[in-house]
């Protein structure tokens, strides 16, 4: 997903599907891959907002688009941290997901999925809110970027 003209973002556990030579940067703390893309523009972003609908994008074993839709549950804070560290919301995604776009029903990207779990008849997905995703970017060495 562009984030930025000509940056893309991923989760780093997806690596093998990036090509190495586009690779900015990993995020130290989060599972967060950052490489060069040739889009020139990124998408509108914003917050995630408890109670708020969103929409996942995903990716089926046969490459085909599985879109999933949820409701935020909850924005997961850190003690020191200058944006939230998650967010967390039902729907019915799951393998195929990771790293992949959250937007909101008016299209702004909201965050970038990690992973779920699945609890009782309901399954959570965590995502990265952009305000995150944004503080890891800016944390790369510059001469990565």
């Amino acid at each position: 997903m562009a984030i930025a003209p000509g940056v893309a973002v991923t989760n780093g556990h997806n690596r093998n599907l990036v090509p190495p030579e586009s690779v900015i940067g990993e995020a130290r703390d989060y599972d967060l891959l950052f490489f060069r893309a040739g889009h020139s523009a990124a998408r509108t972003t914003g917050e995630p907002r408890a109670g708020e609908a969103v929409i996942a994008y995903g990716q089926g074993k046969d490459g085909e688009l599985r879109v999933a839709h949820g409701v935020v549950k909850s924005i997961r804070e850190c003690a020191g941290c200058t944006a939230p560290a998650y967010f967390v919301f039902a729907g019915d995604a799951g393998p195929g997901f990771s790293g992949g776009p959250v937007l909101a029903p008016s299209g702004r990207l909201v965050g970038i999925t990690f992973g779920y779990k699945n609890r009782g008849r309901e399954r959570l997905i965590y995502a990265y809110p952009m305000s995150r995703v944004q503080s890891e970017l800016s944390a790369l060495s510059p001469e990565a970027k």
